[in-house]
């Protein structure tokens, strides 16, 4: 293929398609594998903007070679309109600004359709606190997710006990039973 118009209009419809099979009116397809119980309602959308943080250690399983490991997120929930609503931390936990909270465990994963970005996730309440949004989570997914993954390089012995704190976005959903 020679044609740079050519392949300039190919890119595009590419792109277009792309587009169209990752999201709808809805927002982004969800695969089959992170999806709630029918039963379950949205609850609580919320948009994060943090890092993901990782430190350099030697790998569990052959103690000469050395990998960034998760340690945990630090992230700021959002509203719609970028307002702050909550925070997202180790645990995995996350916490509204009325003092509702959930403890999560991870259930099902997928990759990311977006290239370099964290798994899309589907978590599980483990506990929940307080009597507002978050109390009656039940279901949690991480989706539309940029960035966030460990770095490729940089961890070897000389660097054990590094920190790097990776910058990241997602949505997260919550789901589960209305807390009035």
């Amino acid at each position: 293929m020679t044609n740079p118009a050519l392949r300039i209009l190919l890119a595009v419809l590419w792109t277009v398609a792309l587009g169209a099979c990752c999201t709808s009116a809805h927002g982004p397809h969800v695969p089959s594998s992170l999806a709630v119980a029918p039963d379950q309602k949205l609850l609580l959308s919320a948009d994060a903007s943090g890092v993901q943080i990782y430190e350099c250690r030697a790998d569990k399983t052959d103690a000469t070679k050395f990998l960034w490991a998760f340690v945990a997120p630090e992230a700021t929930l959002a509203d719609a309109h970028g307002n702050p609503i909550g925070k997202h931390y180790a645990g995995p936990t996350w916490e509204a600004q009325d003092g509702s909270s959930v403890n999560a465990q991870v259930v099902a994963r997928e990759n990311a359709p977006q290239a370099g970005a964290i798994p899309w996730l589907l978590l599980s309440a483990k506990s929940t606190a307080g009597s507002g949004v978050l109390s009656g989570t039940k279901s949690i997914q991480r989706i539309k997710t940029a960035g966030g993954n460990a770095p490729p390089e940089g961890c070897d012995a000389s660097h054990a006990g590094a920190v790097v704190r990776v910058p990241y976005t997602a949505v997260y959903r919550f789901y589960g039973n209305a807390s009035r």
